[in-house]
C-alpha cells in the first residue's frame, strides 16, 4: 500500500494515510484492524460504495469524485452495516476511524489532495 498524506485548503488534514489500488487492497480494507488511531485514514480507489460487514470500530467515511471534490460524508458508520455509497459521481472513499478526523473543517464539493510520502517532508 502506498503511504502518504490527504490536504484540505493547502493543509494537511490527513497526516497518515494508505492509499489502497490493488484488487486486494481494496478487498481487504480496514478488516482485521483493531484500530486506526487519530490522524490516520485508508483511501480506497474505485469505490463507490463501502460496507463495514466484519469490522471492529465505527469509521467515518469521505466520498470523492474523480477530481477529488467531496460528494458525501458519512459519519459514525457502525460495523455491521451492508451498504454504505457516495452518490453516482462517488469514485473513492476516504475511511477513518470515527471522530478521529475533524470532519467539521470539509464541506460537499471541497477538493482534497494526495501527497505521496516521497513528496512529504
Amino acid at each position: 500500500m502506498r503511504r502518504g498524506q490527504v490536504t484540505h485548503g493547502g493543509q494537511v488534514w490527513v497526516g497518515q494515510a494508505e492509499r489502497a489500488v490493488s484488487f486486494w487492497e481494496r478487498l481487504r480494507g480496514l478488516l482485521g484492524r483493531a484500530s486506526l488511531g487519530p490522524d490516520a485514514a485508508l483511501l480506497i480507489e474505485r469505490c463507490g460504495a463501502v460496507h463495514t460487514v466484519g469490522m471492529r470500530f465505527a469509521i467515518d467515511v469521505v466520498f470523492l469524485d474523480s477530481a477529488w471534490r467531496i460528494t458525501r460524508v458519512a459519519r459514525s458508520v457502525r460495523p455491521g452495516r451492508l451498504l454504505v455509497g457516495g452518490g453516482v459521481m462517488a469514485v473513492r472513499a476516504l475511511e477513518s476511524e470515527a471522530g478521529c478526523l475533524d470532519l467539521s473543517q470539509i464541506r460537499l464539493g471541497d477538493v482534497l489532495v494526495w501527497l505521496d510520502k516521497t513528496c512529504v517532508r
